[in-house]
């Protein structure tokens, strides 16, 4: 089943806007270009996706998407999560794929092992289906598999797993509930990226964009708390 990925990418000066509350601004925008280059990256080593359909207005995650292989597609209006993979899911429609992967940029964890058996239990279903991936508190969406491509409208954002639920039975689409637990942790607040720091503490071959920005503003910190005045 061809299958490709849709990843939605805010400009990096309009990302993260709650973590702001928790990190100084530099590090906020430090972290939102490194996790999509991790989510780019874990997608580039995906079996089973064919193709990245990346969909943004930030300069910098165009270059680095089109350098891995991925399309770009500009999001001029920039309307938000869900307008944006709307229109990676349509460009997918026009070039033939039989099911989208949607995923957020903020997953930097992202394993492509985790992903390739997703896609591969999904492919001998029949009909159309949407496959929902939680974030790791069950009220929002990490992941939407459709197939088709339209099979539902994503509308992300608060509540919006028991929506996209909704969404399926209203379409007459068969859904269910999958928690790959790379997907499960996207960093909005100070409470994820501590968990987030927690994770890549074990799992030394995960996020090495995203590890090396946390890297450099802890030695900045230690640094700057023993420098004599």
């Amino acid at each position: 089943m061809r299958t490709a990925a849709v990843l939605p990418v805010k400009r990096f000066d309009r990302a993260k806007q709650r973590l702001g509350e928790s990190v100084a601004d530099s590090l906020r925008v430090a972290l939102a270009g490194a996790m999509v280059a991790d989510v780019m990256l874990a997608l580039s080593r995906t079996e089973g996706i064919e193709r990245t359909i990346v969909v943004t207005s930030e300069r910098s995650v165009a270059e680095e998407a089109l350098a891995l292989g991925a399309t770009v597609l500009p999001d001029a209006a920039e309307s938000g999560q869900s307008a944006a993979a709307t229109l990676g899911i349509e460009l997918a429609l026009q070039d033939g794929f039989e099911r989208v992967l949607c995923v957020p940029g903020d997953c930097p964890a992202l394993d492509p092992e985790e992903l390739r058996e997703l896609l591969r239990a999904d492919g001998s279903r029949a009909g159309p289906h949407a496959v929902i991936i939680p974030d790791r508190h069950g009220t929002g969406t990490n992941g939407l598999l459709l197939s088709p491509p339209h099979a539902i409208l994503p509308s992300f954002g608060p509540g919006s797993c028991e929506r996209h639920q909704a969404l399926a039975r209203a379409a007459g689409a068969a859904c269910r509930l999958e928690r790959p637990s790379s997907l499960l942790l996207d960093i909005d607040t100070g409470d994820d990226l501590a968990a987030l720091r927690e994770r890549l503490a074990g799992q030394h071959d995960r996020a090495p964009r995203t590890r090396a920005v946390l890297g450099r503003h802890e030695r900045g910190a230690v640094l700057s708390l023993t420098t004599p005045a």
